[in-house]
């Protein structure tokens, strides 16, 4: 247990930061996984830089590393093409 006043708000600062990272992460592997469920290229293709966009902001906050946004880019937008 923590006994000093600035560890006390780190534990409650961390226990933020980790739900809202949670809920981002949910959110981008969710609209990840509606994103390669599509069959039409139309609609696919509109939806792909909103996930695109959900990616690049949980690599720019060090949730995710930079190389597995990319990679993850990269997969995404071949499969949007080849629809």
């Amino acid at each position: 247990m923590a006994h000093h006043q600035s560890s006390k708000k780190r534990i409650r600062q961390d226990a933020k930061k980790r739900l809202r990272n949670r809920y981002y992460k949910k959110s981008a592997r969710t609209a990840i996984q509606k994103l390669r469920e599509m069959t039409d290229k139309k609609e696919a293709q509109e939806f792909l830089p909103k996930v695109l966009s959900m990616i690049d902001r949980l690599a720019k906050r060090n949730v995710w590393h930079n190389n597995k946004a990319s990679n993850l880019k990269s997969k995404l937008t071949k499969h949007a093409n080849s629809l």
